[in-house]
């Protein structure tokens, strides 16, 4: 088992308003599932991941996303497109005593769409006779383009050592960026894909790579407990399956098998049945259950998008429902949807009640029973003009369009605000998804112990 620090950018950011935040929060969440189409989900920006890379004095520093599949850093001299305001999690690498990755490699067919080497051996300006027998190894692998749903950029594959707390990877194979457009901190995808992280972590160590699972420390925006590290596990711990609790309970995790996509091979795709509210059960519909020949539907689960998305229709089924239940005794507050991108919110009364909400998945014992925290934001307004501050809740799902308008990829996103508070394990043996409610924070501070 290998543990693992991830940090949340907020700790860094600075927002003058909760509109602010929430506002910028609800924008990229619906940017990054819009705009995915048939590409990997667009880099997330909320949780990043450092490590050690050749002779770099400096850590390495990404962005850590489940929502697509290469390794990728700028490299020096690094030029970036559309890039202000946004921020750059480290310098640009200097690459000079890495090795260039060859045009014969798997790891270069895999980078472009699975192109034969000898075309690709081609590009790289290798003479016929030397193709004809198998004599390239020394060309380099020529620049790939690959692109997100919001960016995009130009690399060459390199491979250098990776150190990792105390594991060190020689030949790790990543992508440098000299040009990227709206993308200006590169990424480390652990997407299902031969360069991803997990992948060739497997290839060296599969007791850690074929097994990953993170627990996103709850914090609701708190500036506090935002800067608190969550866990990245990478392997199995001891009685990880069922781990006895404070008060005596068990810990279990709810599975549910992944769902195969050979158009978009990348994502963790998972089938859900439905959204109870209450009681009151909300069946999903056909796209979010099962992928289709066209390589449509399921729910992606996403470490790099905050809020979840769903489609329209059953967005609104949702929502009807609780403000059935909230809105009959709070009053709407429609000014901070509009300064907010989030709906339904509510001025809310002294104590106010708020219905159970349960992620319903497929397979046995696979109902997940999310924290209301985790899906109403509760916050101060003082915006009027009376400076009196009123207490505002806010539902944090969010609409992600007409399902008839998302062909090209998943029906739905399981953002990382959801995913507070739970390990979220993937076990890419039995090609599963688990969950488990857990004290994040205090599952890093025991297995910080239990490693010294």
């Amino acid at each position: 088992m290998l543990l693992l620090p991830l940090t949340h950018t907020l700790s860094q950011a600075q927002f003058n308003s909760t509109h602010h935040l929430l506002k910028s929060t609800s924008a990229r969440s619906a940017a990054r599932f819009r705009r995915q189409l048939s590409l990997p989900l667009s880099p997330g920006s909320d949780y990043t991941l450092s490590f050690s890379l050749g002779h770099q004095v400096q850590p390495i520093t990404l962005y850590m996303d489940t929502g697509s599949d290469l390794v990728w850093l700028p490299c020096a001299p690094f030029k970036c497109i559309l890039c202000e305001g946004k921020p750059n999690a480290s310098p640009p690498a200097n690459i000079t005593r890495s090795i260039a990755v060859s045009c014969k490699s798997l790891a270069c067919s895999a980078a472009h769409n699975l192109a034969p080497s000898s075309d690709l051996c081609a590009m790289a300006r290798c003479p016929l006779e030397s193709i004809e027998t198998s004599e390239c190894a020394n060309f380099k692998c020529p620049p790939f383009y690959y692109a997100y749903g919001d960016g995009s950029l130009v690399a060459r594959l390199y491979r250098d050592s990776l150190s990792l707390s105390s594991l060190s990877l020689r030949n790790f194979t990543f992508g440098c960026a000299h040009t990227a457009l709206a993308e200006p901190t590169g990424v480390a995808g652990f997407g299902r894909g031969l360069l991803s992280f997990p992948a060739q972590l497997a290839t060296l160590s599969p007791q850690l790579g074929n097994r990953f699972s993170y627990c996103l420390v709850s914090h609701s925006f708190d500036s506090e407990r935002v800067q608190k590290s969550s866990p990245l596990i990478l392997g199995r711990y001891e009685e990880r399956e069922k781990e006895k609790i404070s008060g005596g309970g068990m810990v279990e995790f709810a599975y549910t098998p992944m769902l195969e996509n050979p158009k978009h091979p990348y994502f963790y795709l998972v089938s859900l049945i439905g959204i109870s509210v209450g009681k009151k059960n909300i069946p999903a519909p056909e796209i979010l259950q099962r992928v289709n020949r066209r390589g449509d539907g399921g729910v992606v689960v996403d470490s790099g998008t905050t809020f979840t998305m769903l489609p329209e229709a059953f967005y609104n089924s949702v929502v009807d429902e609780f403000d059935r239940r909230v809105g009959r005794v709070n009053q709407r507050a429609r000014k901070i949807e509009e300064k907010t991108g989030l709906a339904p919110c509510y001025y809310l009364n002294a104590v106010a009640e708020v219905p159970a909400m349960t992620l319903r998945f497929a397979g046995g014992n696979s109902s997940v029973v999310l924290p209301r925290k985790n899906y109403f934001y509760e916050f101060l307004d003082g915006s009027d003009e009376t400076k009196e501050k009123k207490r505002v809740g806010c539902l944090m799902l969010m609409n992600g369009g007409d399902e008839r308008e998302l062909s090209g990829g998943p029906g739905a996103t399981l953002g990382n605000y959801q995913q507070q508070g739970f390990e979220v394990v993937y076990d890419l043996i039995e090609k599963r998804v688990g969950f488990a409610k857990r004290h994040c924070a205090s599952l890093w501070d025991r297995l910080n112990r239990d490693k010294n």
